[in-house]
């Protein structure tokens, strides 16, 4: 478990690293290349291709190994439709994005430098966690962390 963590850590540290020396911390970035009818901005368009290339490449890579390095097995994802939470969902994120130039990977590592719209995208972030999953066992359904199982 101290391997995973630590692991955890280490790709989050680089995640970080990684977002702030792309610029990608900063909201006006996003909302340049948001912004099609004016001063388009296409390097979000890189970063987000340097993204899917290297995981592209690396998934077909590490799949092929027996079992994970930190786990028992692959936790890979089995359904594939798409319902009426999945879509309001990702409408919900794509304008809370358009709105703020924030989503949450940017906005954690903004939170190191203590702006305040990073501090209030994330309270509003956790807030809207916080009401899922109050509303899911209200309905009797359970609420998974994220990375546990499919």
């Amino acid at each position: 478990m101290k391997r995973q963590v630590l692991a955890a850590l280490g790709c989050g540290l680089l995640f970080a690293v990684g977002l702030a020396l792309s610029g990608m911390t900063e909201p006006v970035k996003v909302l340049g290349f948001l912004n099609f009818f004016g001063r388009w901005d296409p390097t979000l368009a890189f970063v987000m291709m340097g993204a899917v290339g290297s995981h592209a490449i690396l998934f077909r890579v590490i799949i092929r190994r027996a079992k994970p390095v930190l786990a028992g097995e692959f936790a890979i994802p089995s359904k594939r439709d798409l319902d009426r939470a999945l879509i309001l969902g990702s409408a919900l994120f794509g304008v809370g994005w358009g709105l703020s130039g924030y989503c949450p990977g940017p906005v954690l590592t903004s939170l190191a430098a203590g702006g305040r719209p990073a501090l209030a995208f994330a309270a509003g972030m956790v807030g809207g966690m916080a009401a899922y999953g109050l509303l899911q066992r209200r309905r009797g359904g359970t609420v998974k962390a994220m990375g546990a199982g499919t």
